[in-house]
């Protein structure tokens, strides 16, 4: 299997998965981020989300697939963990602007 080559912000914030502090890093300072019908808006609140979500689910997540649609980067990934229907696949819908996660959309 050819391994998935994603774009460089993308690949730190999966590379960062259980880091709150690297994650934060991958994001705009104004990033928006939507997850299970949440909105988490500025790197603050969306560190503060990604530490909580660390620790209560203790997820992993593997990328397998990337499409480019209308401007954004969306990511098919393997996710399993602590949570009911795990495994899941899940889509990760980025928006990318000077080199960092501008928006950031999760979907099953």
């Amino acid at each position: 299997m050819n391994a998935l080559t994603l774009p460089e912000p993308i690949a730190a914030y999966f590379a960062a998965e259980h880091n709150p502090e690297a994650l934060a890093r991958c994001f705009t300072a104004q990033a928006v981020m939507k997850d299970d019908g949440h909105t988490y808006t500025g790197v603050d609140d969306i560190k503060a989300f990604m530490a909580e979500a660390s620790a209560k689910y203790s997820a992993t997540t593997v990328p397998f697939a990337l499409e480019r649609e209308d401007g954004f980067q969306i990511v098919k990934a393997k996710v399993t963990g602590n949570f009911p229907g795990s495994p899941i696949d899940l889509s990760y819908r980025f928006r990318l602007e000077r080199g960092l996660i501008a928006s950031l959309e999760i979907k099953a």
